[in-house]
C-alpha cells in the first residue's frame, strides 16, 4: 500500500530532483548563451520586422471574420423516458450574408425550439432555423433583424474561401465560444486536408448521431491543431487571407489538440441549398462502396452492400460487383479517402436522372442504367403524449429497414414514462413497439396518431379504456390503455399523533461499550427542537434515553433509528411520558408532556406550475430547523426546476425560498398560487422573483414566452398551521 510516509518521501526526493534539474538547465542555458554568437543587428531588425508582419497579417485575417462570429444558445426539446424534456445547448456560428443567415453545425441546432444569437457587439438577437443537413452536420439559422438596435446598420459578414487551396502546414485560426464563454481565437496549422472518420468498414466515413441518423458521408475533414473545445462547434476556421475555409465541428476524441472542420467548399454548397430549399436535394442509389486497396483488384470500386428495392437493386447490381465506369468515365478507388468525393458527386446529380454503369461480376463485364431517386431523411419527427406517458416518432424508410419492418405504417414508441397509463397497460407498451391502431382506427403516420390523441383527450367524457394495437418483434398484439391524464395531488397527510420534539440516534452494543456502559442501550438525543415542549423540559443534547414509561429501549441497529418516535406515536397526544435518561454516569427520570406531530417534508403541499415548469412546496417545521430560520422567514421552497424551462432560464434553483413575486409577498402556498394566477392573467414581459438562497437574497428576472395554455390542475386549499397567513 502506498502510505503517507512513502508519499512524503517521494515528494521530498522529487523536489530535490527538480531543484537539481533546474540548476543544470540554468547552467546549460548560460553555457549555450556563451557559445552562441549574437546575430548581426541587421538580422535582428529583419527578424523583428518579420514578427511584426506576421502579427499584422494575423490581425488582419482575424478582423475579417471575428466580427461575424456569433454565440448561439439553443433551447432544445428531446424525447426520452416517455417525456418531452427541455435542455440548453451552446455553440458558435458565422454570419455569411447581409440578410442575417448564420452557418453552424447541425448538432448545435439539433432539436432546437428557440435560438438566441449574441453578436460581436453583445446584442442578443432571436433566430429561426432555416434548414439543417445531418448528413454533413451543417445548419443555417436566420437572425431576426427587426430586433437590432439599429436595423439600418449593416451586419458584419464573413467571406467564404476555397478550401481546395489548403495545404498541409498552412496556418489557420479557429474561432468560437468554448465552454459557453465569450468569443475566442486559437491558432494552429493544417495537418491533413482529407481526413475521414469512420467506425465502419464501408470506407464511406459514415458516423451516426444515433441508431438511425448518419453523418459525415460526404465529408473529408480538415484536420488541424487549433484548439477545439465544446462550444466551438459551428465556428469558422479561418486562413491568413481572412477567409472562412472550414466549419469547426469536433475536437479529438482521444485527447490532444486535434480538431476537425468541414471544408468550406462543402459548407458553401449546403448553405446555398438550405437557404433556397430548407433542405439539400440529393439523389439516392441504395448502395455502399469500398475501396479496392485490400482486394487484389487493379481497377474499379467494390459494391459493398445493396439496399433491397433501391435504385441499384432495381438496376440488377449486386453486392460484390466491381463498378468500372460511371457514364463512360473510368472509376478506380484505391483508398477510403476517395469514397466521400465520389458519393458526393453521385448524390449531387439531379434526382431522377439516369446513370450508366459498367461493372464486372464473376469475370464478366456488363452495363446497366440506374435511375436515381430522392434521398429521404434518415430519422422521423417525434412527439410526446403526456396524458398517456409515451413519446413516439414517425417511421422512415431507413428506420423500417434497420428494424426489418414490413412497412413505414404506424408510429415507433421511443419511450414510456414509469407509472404512466402506457406503462400500466396490460400488456404494457414499451420502447420499440410499433403502434398500428387505436380503437380499431388505423394509425399510418405520426400526424394521424396526434389527431387521434387530441380528439380523444378533447372529449367531454374520456373512455375508460382504449384498445391499442401494436407490433412487437414481428408479433401483432393488443392492449388496453386507460387514457386518463395525470393529476397533481398533494401527498397524503398522516393523522396527528403524539410526539416529543427531539431528534435521536440509536445507541447499540458497540457504541454503548465505547461510551463505557456496555449494558445500557437506548437513544441518544442529537437535537432538542426549539419552540417545542421538549425544549421547556430538562432534556439535553447528549442524553441517552434508556427507558420510556419504565420500559427498556433496546435498538438492534441503525434500522431501528425511528423506533423511539414510533413508540411515542402510540401514546395519547394529550398525555405525558416519563423518560429514564443517562447523563454522564448518572441516571435521571424526566417527565414531560406530549404534543402533536409536526408536518413532515414529504407531507408538504405542492404546486406544479406547468407554464414556468416549476414545482414548489410549503415550508415545514423541519425546514425551518435545518436552515435555522425563525418564524419571520416565510415563502415557498423550490423543489424541482425543469431544465431550460422559464424558471430555469431565469436562474431559479431547487432549494431556493421564494419570498416575493413582483410586488406580492409570498407567505405560503396560498399566497404563492394567488401571485402566480395574477402573473398568468397579466402575462407581463418580465417577472421578478425574490428568493433566499443560503444567507443571501437574489433577484431573479424571468422572461416568459407566453402562449395560450390550458390547465387540468385542481386548486388545493388544505391549511398548514406552520405556513399560511
Amino acid at each position: 500500500m502506498f502510505n503517507y510516509r512513502q508519499k512524503r518521501l517521494v515528494r521530498t526526493r522529487a523536489r530535490a530532483a527538480v531543484l537539481c534539474l533546474a540548476g543544470f538547465l540554468a547552467g546549460s542555458a548560460a553555457a549555450v548563451a556563451q557559445q552562441t554568437p549574437e546575430l548581426p543587428p541587421e538580422d535582428v531588425k529583419k527578424a523583428d520586422e518579420l514578427r511584426r508582419d506576421m502579427r499584422r497579417m494575423m490581425a488582419l485575417a482575424r478582423d475579417q471574420v471575428f466580427p461575424a462570429l456569433v454565440n448561439i444558445e439553443v433551447i432544445t426539446v428531446r424525447y426520452w423516458g416517455g417525456k418531452e424534456r427541455k435542455g440548453r445547448a451552446v455553440g458558435s456560428g458565422t454570419i455569411i450574408s447581409p440578410d442575417g443567415y448564420v452557418l453552424t453545425n447541425y448538432h448545435v441546432a439539433e432539436n432546437g425550439k428557440k435560438y438566441k444569437c449574441t453578436l460581436s457587439d453583445k446584442q442578443e438577437i432571436s433566430a429561426t432555423l432555416v434548414g439543417d443537413d445531418p448528413l454533413t452536420d451543417l445548419a443555417v439559422l436566420k437572425l431576426d433583424l427587426t430586433e437590432l438596435k439599429d436595423p439600418g446598420m449593416p451586419l458584419p459578414v464573413a467571406r467564404i474561401g476555397d478550401s481546395g487551396e489548403l495545404e498541409i502546414g498552412d496556418t489557420v485560426m479557429a474561432m468560437g465560444s468554448p465552454w459557453a464563454l465569450s468569443r475566442s481565437v486559437t491558432r494552429g496549422s493544417i495537418s491533413n486536408t482529407e481526413r475521414i472518420l469512420s467506425g465502419t468498414d464501408d470506407d464511406a466515413g459514415e458516423m451516426r448521431f444515433d441508431r438511425d441518423q448518419r453523418t459525415g458521408i460526404f465529408n473529408r475533414w480538415i484536420q488541424h491543431d487549433a484548439a477545439i473545445n465544446p462550444g466551438n462547434s459551428g465556428g469558422p476556421l479561418v486562413n491568413l487571407k481572412g477567409e472562412m475555409i472550414g466549419v469547426n465541428t469536433r475536437g479529438s476524441l482521444f485527447g490532444g489538440n486535434m480538431g476537425f472542420a468541414i471544408p468550406s467548399n462543402i459548407a458553401r454548397a449546403v448553405a446555398a441549398d438550405l437557404i433556397e430549399h430548407s433542405d439539400v436535394p440529393r439523389s439516392w442509389y441504395g448502395f455502399s462502396l469500398k475501396s479496392i486497396k485490400k482486394t487484389g483488384l487493379k481497377e474499379g470500386v467494390l459494391v459493398n452492400s445493396v439496399v433491397e428495392d433501391g435504385p441499384v437493386d432495381k438496376a440488377d447490381i449486386e453486392a460484390g460487383d466491381i463498378i468500372l465506369k460511371i457514364d463512360d468515365e473510368p472509376v478506380t478507388i484505391w483508398y477510403p479517402e476517395q469514397i466521400p468525393p465520389l458519393l458526393k458527386e453521385l448524390a449531387d446529380r439531379e434526382i431522377g436522372s439516369t446513370v450508366r454503369v459498367t461493372y464486372t461480376r464473376d469475370g464478366k463485364t456488363a452495363e446497366t442504367e440506374i435511375v436515381t431517386e430522392k434521398l429521404k431523411h434518415d430519422r422521423g419527427e417525434q412527439a410526446a403524449f403526456r396524458a398517456w406517458g409515451i413519446t413516439a416518432k414517425e417511421i422512415t424508410e431507413r428506420m423500417a429497414r434497420n428494424r426489418r419492418l414490413e412497412s413505414t405504417d404506424g408510429v415507433l414508441v421511443s419511450g414510456v414514462r414509469s407509472g404512466s397509463p402506457a406503462q400500466l397497460a396490460e400488456p404494457a407498451l414499451s420502447r420499440g413497439d410499433v403502434i398500428r391502431s387505436i380503437d380499431g382506427e388505423p394509425v399510418n403516420q405520426l400526424d394521424e396518431f396526434i389527431d387521434h390523441y387530441e380528439e380523444i383527450m378533447d372529449r367531454d367524457e374520456l373512455p375508460e379504456y382504449l384498445l391499442v394495437g401494436f407490433d412487437r418483434k414481428g408479433k401483432s398484439n393488443i392492449t388496453l390503455l386507460k387514457p386518463k391524464p395525470d393529476k397533481d395531488e398533494d401527498p397524503p397527510r398522516e393523522v396527528a399523533k403524539a410526539w416529543i420534539g427531539v431528534a435521536t440516534q440509536p445507541i447499540v452494543k458497540k457504541l454503548a461499550k465505547q461510551l463505557g456502559h456496555p449494558d445500557l442501550l437506548g437513544f441518544r438525543v442529537t437535537r432538542v427542537y426549539p419552540g417545542t415542549l421538549a425544549a421547556d423540559s430538562d432534556l439535553k443534547v447528549g442524553d441517552i434515553i434508556l427507558e420510556l414509561d419504565g420500559n427498556k429501549l433496546k435498538p438492534r441497529g441503525m434500522q431501528d433509528a425511528g423506533l423511539f418516535q414510533r413508540i411515542i406515536r402510540k401514546l395519547d397526544i394529550d398525555g405525558q411520558a416519563t423518560l429514564t435518561v443517562l447523563r454522564g454516569d448518572e441516571q435521571a427520570k424526566i417527565t414531560l408532556p406530549l404534543e402533536r406531530t409536526r408536518l413532515r417534508q414529504e407531507e408538504a403541499r405542492r404546486d406544479n406550475n406547468r407554464d414556468f415548469e416549476l414545482v414548489v412546496r410549503e415550508v415545514t417545521f423541519f425546514d425551518r430547523d435545518e436552515r435555522r430560520w425563525d418564524k419571520n422567514v416565510r415563502g415557498v421552497l423550490v423543489q424541482t426546476v425543469e431544465s431550460a424551462g422559464w424558471a430555469s432560464l431565469g436562474g431559479l434553483r431547487a432549494g431556493d425560498l421564494i419570498q416575493r413575486i413582483g410586488d406580492r409577498k409570498i407567505r405560503g402556498i396560498k399566497s404563492y398560487r394567488k401571485a402566480m394566477e395574477a402573473v398568468t392573467e397579466q402575462q407581463p414581459e418580465r417577472v421578478v422573483f425574490v428568493v433566499l438562497r443560503g444567507v443571501r437574497t437574489y433577484f431573479q428576472y424571468i422572461e416568459p414566452d407566453w402562449k395560450p395554455t390550458t390547465s387540468d390542475e385542481d386548486e388545493q386549499t388544505d391549511k398548514n398551521p406552520d405556513d399560511e397567513e
